[in-house]
């Protein structure tokens, strides 16, 4: 089950550049609330608060529970806009749920027993291809992560989309052929040059530019 996250906005009468920017040097984030089958609504968020939240990986893949004065929507995240090198978020997208309708998220993959894999164990080097899945489900089986087990996996061994266990109520957004698709891989070192095949081939090349006596 999804942990419980609650975001506290206020309404924002002015938009524009000049005002989002007034609005963030009061420490708020600038939002947009809209979907529900009803109009956008514009918010603002504290900032510090939010950016505390965006911290936890399970605030994107979550339900979240927004309240504008007395109050409250079921929302998820959408999109984040960041500043390209500072810790500071520049611009939020929320959008309203309904319990019967289907929503699209992005949830990361959580990789299990990937100390144990023999693959792993005989050296091999584990490559996670995928590190979260676009899914499709409706808000009450939304999960806040989906687990790939790799416990038993062999030396250039992969599992595709199509060996990952889905939640119940959940599918993966895309056509058949992502089902191929590698999401984590375990394959060979790779084979470094031995030293000595160095040494030889340094000491061949000094005797063929090594000058003829006479």
């Amino acid at each position: 089950m999804s942990q419980k996250f609650e975001l506290l906005a206020e309404d924002r009468p002015d938009q524009g550049k000049g005002a989002s920017r007034r609005l963030r040097r009061t420490g708020k984030v600038p939002a947009i609330l809209y979907g529900g089958h009803r109009d956008p609504r514009v918010i603002a968020l504290d900032h510090d608060k939010l950016v505390h939240s965006l911290e936890n990986e399970a605030f994107f893949s979550s339900i979240l529970t927004l309240t504008v004065g007395n109050k409250s929507q079921p929302c998820i995240i959408k999109d984040v806009q960041r500043h390209p090198y500072r810790n500071v978020v520049l611009h939020v997208d929320l959008q309203r749920i309904i319990e019967d309708e289907e929503i699209r998220v992005s949830v990361p993959f959580h990789f299990l027993g990937e100390d144990v894999a023999p693959g792993a164990k005989a050296g091999g080097v584990i490559s996670r291809i995928m590190t979260e899945l676009d899914i499709s489900c409706l808000p009450k089986h939304l999960p806040e992560y989906i687990e790939v087990d790799v416990s038993t996996l062999e030396l250039d061994g992969i599992v595709p989309l199509s060996e990952v266990k889905l939640p119940e109520g959940v599918a993966f957004v895309g056509g058949d052929e992502m089902l191929e698709q590698p999401v984590v891989m375990i394959s060979r070192p790779r084979r470094e040059v031995e030293p000595e095949e160095e040494g030889e081939a340094g000491g061949q090349e000094s005797i063929d530019t090594e000058p003829k006596e006479d």
